[in-house]
């Protein structure tokens, strides 16, 4: 009999189950696409069993020989962590995103909301991933009620706090078998110049815009990796919702427009580092989203928080500071999430570009 131990050497049963998982869904669930549950509950008799075994390679070891043998299970146990229920049939065949599994964070509102909806209308599993879990419940329900039941999930995360991150990944791996896309959208915004501009704000800016990118790359990057060794025909996305900020700096608003420009240095090293994993990392630089809670909350709003810090010039009221930024934009719009969404299915589809900082702006920023 072999020593288990190194399960609890991974951090328990729960940590052992999502790194195996990935291989689980590479090796059986149609292509990658399909979907793995965990549960730590035991098969059933014509479930494919993996006996004890001394460490995690010695799990996919077996579990390669058993589909270089045509092994079709509906199910996986594993000795000591838990049974993999196979879905093989990816869901909405025929989508632009069918069987992809989508996390948004942030996605309880603004841009995150618009992005997961329009992910779900092409075919993706999404994740509603937001601080505000009872929104995010909302918002899920609400894509079940439009496309299916098991459309989208909630979940609760802190994208600042690596606890939360980890434990946030960790769930929808051993819900759904894997993760193929991460929308990092979740942000933050203090504006104010530099006579007004508490260290405190400064710091919880670039914690969630910049270090919060870091953060959700590093785990969410774990199960595409798995998948992408014992499959090669597979290729998984992390975008980052950036900004037109990250692009050109901004008049009083340094601390947003710091740590995006930070997350696209990031972007660019994070690619170089996971192409040999074929993770393709790209940014998206959205323009304004004027109809958004970020620009248009008549509390916290940047329209509000612009007109406060002066950042317009003579503008005496919240419509003059609107119509000083709309006028800087060729077409003559805010940025839509469908703009953003757009953008996204590109660099999803695409195969041949990784580390670039895309504009939507309407151009109002144009490449150089």
């Amino acid at each position: 009999m072999k020593n288990l131990d190194w399960i609890e050497q991974r951090g328990g049963l729960e940590r052992a189950a999502a790194a195996i998982a990935p291989a689980v869904r590479a090796f059986f669930a149609q292509g990658g696409t399909g979907r793995v549950a965990f549960s730590a509950q035991e098969a059933g008799a014509d479930a494919l069993g993996i006996g004890e075994t001394a460490g995690l390679e010695e799990v996919y070891a077996a579990l390669n020989q058993a589909a270089k043998h045509g092994a079709r299970p509906r199910a996986v146990h594993v000795a000591g962590v838990g049974a993999f229920v196979v879905s093989a049939q990816a869901d909405k065949a025929g989508t632009r995103l069918a069987g992809r599994i989508a996390l948004v964070t942030g996605g309880a509102q603004g841009f995150g909301e618009g992005i997961a909806r329009e992910l779900a209308a092409a075919g993706a599993k999404v994740v509603v991933a937001d601080l505000n879990l009872a929104l995010a419940e909302q918002v899920a329900a609400s894509l079940d009620a439009k496309h299916g039941a098991g459309t989208a999930a909630a979940m609760k995360v802190d994208v600042g706090d690596e606890t939360s991150v980890e434990a946030l990944v960790r769930g929808i791996v051993l819900r759904f078998g894997g993760l193929d896309l991460l929308v990092s959208n979740a942000g933050v915004l203090r504006a104010g110049g530099l006579e007004e501009m508490a260290l405190k704000d400064f710091e919880f800016v670039t914690r969630i815009n910049y270090t919060a990118f870091f953060l959700m790359t590093k785990y969410a990057a774990r199960p595409m990796k798995v998948q992408a060794r014992f499959d090669p025909a597979y290729a998984a996305d992390i975008v980052q919702i950036n900004s037109k900020s990250g692009l050109e700096g901004s008049n009083k608003n340094f601390a947003y427009a710091g740590g995006k420009f930070g997350g696209i240095g990031l972007v660019q090293s994070f690619a170089k580092e996971l192409v040999e994993h074929r993770i393709k990392v790209n940014a998206i630089c959205p323009g304004n989203y004027y109809e958004g809670p970020l620009w248009s909350d008549p509390v916290k709003g940047l329209f509000v928080q612009y007109l406060k810090a002066g950042k317009v010039p003579g503008a005496k009221t919240v419509q003059d500071v609107y119509d000083f930024y709309v006028a800087k934009v060729p077409m003559r719009r805010g940025c839509s999430p469908a703009d953003v969404a757009k953008a996204i299915a590109y660099c999803v589809e695409q195969t041949y570009e990784t580390g670039q900082a895309i504009p939507v702006t309407g151009g109002q920023n144009m490449l150089k």
